[in-house]
């Protein structure tokens, strides 16, 4: 009763005013800002302020002689760009975490990078997984599908991990095991994935991640659920809370891409909303805004419409974007001052656009 009060007050206090933390803030995006790379699908930023002073990247990238879906699943790697503001545009500096082996857990695919210090060290999660067959190149990229083999063991391997440095630069330790596996009969019983994790001032971990169930049939997957894992310390043990997901198609909503942080007020979320049940259908694909006081029990925003695809740009133009995905909100000294997107023009569909970048939006306070 006394945990249940405590969000409530908690929800009482954040969305009494109706002002929305992100939506009501948006500024325009500026064009070039961001990053793009020549002959690369590029997808999925985390940033953060180095010790240099400048602003540290990390982004998925793979070739684009492979389809962009489902190219991510079985050849993506995380890349590390920089830029001296937080607008960029950033300039690639070297590849962070790249195939390392079909033997590794992330040894094929690197994506899904989340990154953050404690102390003197850079923490970079992200999502890995392998294969054990043939690479994909230009020459058999055209047998590549989602019922391929690549796509089938790419898949039912992802998991949660993550790799640790001094600089951001590198070079990165990783693990020779994941942080976070399936587990038989639960709602992450075929992968993990999508991780956001948040260190409490004790280096405690609250962790966001994504998963999928194994159905009854045992051959296809669930939709997709969000769950939170706690950790007491960086290095883990990761465990997760509890036997049923934060949000779901049942509770709340299906949603994706969640994106955590936290303010005096407590921690907040922000995720793709995948069928409009939660922001409406007229908002396909927007984003939504959620808080919590444990990061454990969540509540939806009083007004939890956080973006669309709709983005005004500082040349004047608002653009439908084909897709907006991965959001991720910049606080520096304590305030949220940019949200990132991973972006793609057409008209949506990842099948139809011809070009993808990391793009970024100032918060107006």
């Amino acid at each position: 009763m006394k945990q249940f009060l405590s969000v409530m007050l908690c929800a009482i206090c954040i969305g009494a005013s109706g002002q929305n933390i992100i939506y009501d803030n948006l500024g325009k995006a500026p064009v070039g800002g961001g990053l793009e790379m020549e002959d690369y699908w590029v997808w999925g930023s985390s940033v953060i302020k180095g010790d240099d002073g400048k602003y540290h990247m990390y982004a998925s990238r793979w070739p684009k002689y492979l389809k962009f879906h489902p190219g991510w699943m079985i050849a993506s790697e995380i890349v590390h760009a920089v830029s001296d503001t937080p607008e960029g545009p950033y300039e690639f500096s070297d590849v962070a975490l790249g195939a390392r082996g079909a033997q590794y857990w992330d040894g094929r695919s690197c994506h899904n990078p989340k990154i953050v210090k404690h102390k003197d060290t850079y923490i970079l999660y992200h999502m890995g997984s392998t294969h054990p067959f043939e690479e994909v190149t230009e020459e058999n990229a055209h047998e590549l599908t989602l019922s391929s083999k690549w796509c089938i063991a790419g898949r039912w391997g992802k998991r949660v991990g993550m790799a640790t440095s001094k600089s951001p630069y590198g070079p990165w330790k990783r693990l020779d095991a994941p942080i976070l596996d399936v587990k038989p009969n639960s709602f992450y019983s075929f992968l993990t994935s999508n991780p956001s994790p948040l260190i409490k001032e004790d280096g405690s971990v609250v962790l966001l991640f994504k998963g999928r169930s194994y159905r009854d049939d045992e051959l296809t997957h669930t939709d997709q659920f969000i769950g939170v894992a706690t950790a007491p310390a960086v290095e883990g043990p990761y465990k997760v809370v509890g036997d049923e997901p934060v949000f779901s198609a049942e509770k709340f909503g299906e949603v994706e891409d969640p994106h955590l942080w936290s303010d005096d007020q407590g921690f907040h979320m922000i995720a793709k909303d995948m069928r409009g049940d939660i922001i409406g259908d007229g908002n396909h694909h927007g984003g939504v805004l959620a808080h919590s006081e444990d990061g454990i029990n969540w509540v939806l925003d009083e007004n939890p419409l956080a973006y669309t695809r709709e983005v005004t740009w500082d040349n004047g133009q608002t653009i439908k974007q084909g897709q907006l995905e991965r959001p991720f909100v910049f606080v520096e000294d304590g305030k949220p001052t940019h949200i990132f997107f991973a972006t793609m023009d057409g008209p949506g569909g990842f099948g139809n656009g011809t070009k993808t970048w990391n793009m970024v939006i100032p918060l107006k306070k």
